[in-house]
């Protein structure tokens, strides 16, 4: 019983962060999985398993694979890692604002 209160919990909390879209801005180029975004505003939500990046300016949307993972503690804002790989930016991980739910991407 307890388990099945924890998942259920659990599970709440991240659909959460699934149904909710979170502001990011690049300030360069930058790749995310295979996809390369320019330097601008982006909205970003969840979508059954792959992240999507809508670009303010122009509402075309992008997508990429993504883990979803849950941390020990809510962040208290939305916060874009990135490394420097062949001479590129990429996205590494994307910390969601206001929920334990962090983005990974791979290559």
């Amino acid at each position: 019983m307890k388990t099945t209160i924890l998942l259920t919990a659990a599970l709440a909390l991240a659909s959460l962060a699934y149904g909710k879209t979170y502001n990011i801005v690049l300030g360069t180029n930058t790749q995310v999985g295979t996809v390369q975004l320019k330097a601008g505003e982006y909205n970003l939500k969840v979508v059954n398993g792959q992240a999507v990046f809508t670009s303010a300016d122009t509402s075309k949307s992008f997508t990429a694979p993504v883990t979803v993972k849950t941390a020990n503690h809510k962040y208290d804002e939305t916060a874009v890692d990135t490394a420097n790989k062949n001479g590129s930016e990429r996205i590494v991980t994307v910390e969601l604002g206001g929920s334990s739910t962090q983005l990974e991407f791979g290559e």
